[in-house]
């Protein structure tokens, strides 16, 4: 594993926002009783948006069609697509199913940087590392109950979510990062993303009403997915990226189910069984096997990430 400094801020940034990603839930599930799944996700990224520009307020120069087309399918790939189909998707399906089937997302980030001629052929421990990993996830997802319930549309659904994801992680690596700090970078992501968002609202259940934020507790929680999981960690993650790569960051999401073990047992008292202590070993197992590269591509990974350095 590279240590140089670059390296050293891109996998904390990485864990980071994993680490903050992996309590969403409790907000999400507090705010699902008065807002409906596309109300949540157009106000915590108008929260978002609003906030970057707070950050960053000088107006961003566009760039050519070929860089805009490019931001665009940022917006639609990593906030309109994988947080809809995620959203929709868990209406129809387990969430227990949705744990798992959203972890592919690793291995699809792989084949796309393949198929897209941004990364090698698939080595033989990223695939073991994989199997660990899902091995894990699924033990942990269950955890004893194994109840295997499928839903064609609700598990379709979440695996186009993951494969979006997939495309957004190798497709921010695209980004050229001389030009755009990273706060404009995710600013211009998010713009793309409200307004790509924009035509599906009239036919969506949604309501301006800002009413209900006068309840404390539902604006803690909109605020919190809106500035921490939308913005602060958009911003880690897209920087993890940039010095890690898609796929080595993409990596990290193997480690969600571990933080919402932690914080299930810490916040909600719920026990520590012996089927996810195993999950938790298998899931940092194949974190480790997938994070291992020989001597060659570690120093090519080495060149790219010095040549990179992208500015806050």
């Amino acid at each position: 594993m590279n240590h140089s400094p670059s390296a050293v801020k891109g996998h904390l940034g990485a864990g980071i926002s994993i680490l903050i990603w992996g309590v969403t839930f409790i907000s999400t599930k507090v705010l699902l009783e008065d807002f409906s799944p596309i109300e949540i996700l157009f106000f915590r990224f108008v929260f978002a948006y609003l906030l970057l520009l707070i950050l960053s307020p000088r107006p961003i120069r566009p760039g050519t069609w070929k860089q805009e087309g490019v931001f665009a399918l940022l917006g639609l790939s990593g906030v309109v697509i994988y947080f809809l189909f995620q959203n929709i998707g868990l209406q129809y399906t387990l969430a227990s199913n949705a744990g798992v089937l959203v972890s592919v997302a690793p291995m699809l980030t792989a084949i796309v940087a393949v198929l897209m001629g941004r990364g090698n052929s698939l080595t033989r421990w990223f695939v073991f590392g994989f199997v660990l990993a899902i091995s894990g996830i699924a033990l942990v997802s269950f955890n004893g109950s194994f109840l295997l319930k499928l839903n064609p549309l609700g598990d379709m659904l979440l695996l186009l979510a993951a494969l979006s994801w997939a495309f957004y992680s190798n497709l921010m690596a695209l980004v050229d990062q001389t030009k755009l700090t990273m706060i404009q970078t995710t600013r211009k992501v998010f713009f793309y993303g409200l307004v790509l968002m924009l035509p599906i609202l009239p036919f969506a259940d949604v309501s301006l009403g800002l009413a209900r934020f006068a309840d404390p507790v539902l604006l803690f929680n909109m605020l919190f997915l809106g500035f921490g999981a939308s913005a602060f960690c958009f911003l880690t993650w897209n920087y993890a990226v940039s010095v890690l790569g898609p796929v080595r960051t993409s990596i990290y999401i193997y480690l969600i189910p571990i933080v919402t073990i932690a914080f299930s047992v810490a916040i909600l008292k719920e026990k520590l069984t012996w089927i996810s202590i195993t999950g938790t070993v298998l899931i940092l197992a194949g974190l480790m096997l997938s994070e291992r590269k020989n001597r060659a591509e570690t120093a090519l990974s080495d060149v790219r990430i010095d040549s990179l350095r992208p500015k806050l």
